[in-house]
């Protein structure tokens, strides 16, 4: 499940769907039976026979809630892992395992509670830049590369399932949908491509931009992608036809960063002009333009309950904003340096931020104070993560190691 919210799947017509039902208003007191019956009201997919499994999930989520945040993070071990500098890192959806990408053509699984290298996937014949696992699954990874391929790869046994061949310059962006039955890629050739998982064969191309795509996001159901390019726009396109639906034009720069909120109603854009913009999903229209940071936007979040929008800049400070409002709610200042990479824990309370002084803090998401500084690598720090529990951290550096946090 997701946090603060159910997705339900279904057949219909034998088709696959899924709805989402959002329970940002749940809390540690609400009457969990009570809530499930005002849900079935207006939810005919919730039948009597799946009562009681909403009404299990519910409750765990309430335990979610209730868990003491004041979680300090101690250094677990130092993984040398690559003999270049690192690209990403990513966990797996219960954070049993992580993946890091390199510069010297590799991507490394890594089982988190020992720290164990378990397989160096090996086959590209360029710097691997983005990576993937198919999450809330977990068991295929993806890897797209400056060799302008992108490989799929089996969890279990790092034997590489498909090579997808296609693209005529460097892959830099790369996702999975929900699902688990696309990966979309994101190229310097101006193009993103969606590819059958299964069959091992491309779907179809995204034509439109007129410049490199640096980003891309799919929606929680699956049916739309948003593309984010240096021509400034953000486009988002149907994944069923591969038709461009809308284009979000307003940035005065390139695009470094776009995602869809949870619920798949927003659409939240940072730009290297400085700003920071929302968008109606729906729509494609714009909604509001957050201001603030004083150079360029390297990258923005939602929460998972898509109620905050975190923002990190070159300026050296990030940014809390609330959705509803667009207010800024909160400033973290105190690093020394741009802040690449900003991401919230899964329950929305904790933000992360790696940076170029060579450090990664922690942060309280509601007072924007800094709650700890993760300090150790020896060059900056430009990806950082949080496992689902929220109590493990890693971070990658330009040192060539990965470091791991409990």
């Amino acid at each position: 499940f997701f946090f603060k919210g159910i997705i339900l799947e279904y057949v219909q017509g034998g088709e696959p769907k899924t709805r989402s039902i959002d329970l940002l208003y749940l809390r540690p007191d609400t009457d969990a039976i009570a809530l499930v019956e005002e849900i079935r009201k207006g939810e005919p997919l919730i039948t009597a026979s799946c009562k009681e499994h909403v009404i299990h999930l519910v409750r765990r989520l309430q335990e979610k809630l209730e868990e003491k945040e004041d979680h300090k993070f101690y250094l677990f071990k130092v993984l040398r892992a690559h003999i270049l500098p690192l690209t990403n890192v990513a966990f797996n959806k219960s954070g049993s395992r992580f993946i890091t990408g390199s510069y010297d053509r590799t991507c490394k699984v890594w089982d988190t509670a020992s720290g164990e290298e378990l397989h160096t996937l090996e086959g590209h014949r360029n710097v691997v830049y983005a990576i993937a696992f198919n999450n809330p699954y977990g068991d295929k990874i993806a890897t797209g590369s400056f060799d302008k391929t992108c490989r799929l790869w089996s969890t279990e046994t790092g034997k590489c399932y498909h090579t997808f061949r296609g693209h005529s310059a460097e892959i830099v962006c790369l996702s999975f949908n929900l699902q688990s039955t696309l990966v979309a890629t994101g190229s310097m050739d101006t193009t993103a491509k969606l590819w059958d998982i299964e069959k091992g064969e491309e779907i179809v191309t995204l034509s439109g931009h007129s410049a490199e795509i640096v980003a891309l996001s799919f929606n929680t159901t699956g049916d739309r992608i948003i593309t984010g390019s240096f021509d400034h726009t953000v486009a988002v396109w149907d994944v069923g036809t591969g038709r461009m639906l809308h284009t979000l034009i307003g940035h005065r720069g390139e695009i470094s960063s776009a995602q869809f909120n949870w619920d798949c109603s927003l659409i939240v854009t940072g730009s290297m002009d400085k700003t920071c913009m929302l968008w109606n999903a729906m729509t494609g229209t714009h909604v509001a333009t957050l201001t603030g940071h004083s150079d360029e936007i390297l990258d923005v979040c939602f929460d998972y309950a898509g109620q905050r929008i975190a923002t990190a800049s070159a300026d050296g400070s990030a940014r809390v904003y609330n959705a509803e409002t667009k207010k800024c709610i909160a400033k973290l200042e105190g690093h020394g340096g741009e802040i690449s990479k900003i991401c919230f824990n899964p329950k929305g309370n904790r933000i992360l931020t790696a940076s170029s002084d060579k450090t990664a803090r922690l942060w309280d998401a509601a007072t924007g104070h800094c709650l700890q500084i993760l300090e150790g690598h020896t060059d900056e720090i430009f990806s950082c993560a949080f496992n689902y529990k929220g109590d493990i951290i890693i971070t990658g550096s330009k040192d060539n190691t990965c470091r791991i946090w409990h």
